[in-house]
């Protein structure tokens, strides 16, 4: 697992079109954060979507929301619903659903402990892995606490994060504060 590649393996980085600045209903909303290791999405194709089974792409804003955390959840749950990820078919659909929900979680209330809070949300799917993204204005680099200790309190998020998902990391833009902090799951068989 990765934490200094800014983008996951095979991803060529975001979209020069820009092509992820609308919800998956088409509702416009704020431009994914620039340099974000976004999911490539084709240009055109509104709210990173296409009908033909492409990737989906899902965002919500959460700067100066209260109860991020719950609200990120269920705004992922609800994701997963329409992507078809649950209800769940079988206990690993079930499994992969709850990792996603979790990942969700624990990126979100990083960012709200570590990084002054976050400012959005950005989910995306294709038939094979679900991309979490959590921005933030934070300056510090998100690592797993090294040696990991079970029976501590804390210190737990990124350690969660690396065992379950794919692989993990951070980007930051050059002349704009913050950073998004990205994490890939592997679709349900």
């Amino acid at each position: 697992m990765s934490t200094t590649r800014p983008y996951s393996p095979g991803d060529r980085g975001p979209e020069p079109s820009g092509a992820s600045g609308a919800s998956e209903e088409g509702a416009p909303t704020a431009d994914a954060p620039t340099g974000a290791a976004a999911p490539s999405v084709p240009p055109g194709t509104a709210g990173g979507t296409r009908s033909t089974g492409g990737p989906h792409v899902r965002r919500i804003g959460l700067a100066g929301e209260s109860g991020v955390v719950p609200l990120a959840r269920d705004f992922a749950r609800q994701a997963l619903y329409t992507w078809g990820w649950l209800p769940a078919a079988g206990a690993d659909q079930r499994a992969a659903a709850e990792d996603v929900l979790l990942v969700v979680s624990e990126l979100v209330t990083n960012a709200c402990l570590h990084a002054e809070g976050p400012e959005e949300l950005l989910l995306a799917c294709d038939n094979k892995v679900i991309r979490i993204e959590v921005s933030d204005r934070g300056t510090g680099q998100p690592a797993p606490r090294t040696p990991h200790r079970a029976g501590r309190p804390g210190g737990h998020g990124m350690f969660i994060v690396q065992r379950l998902c794919l692989d993990w990391g951070v980007v930051r833009t050059a002349g704009r504060p913050g950073k998004t902090v990205w994490a890939e799951l592997g679709a349900p068989a």
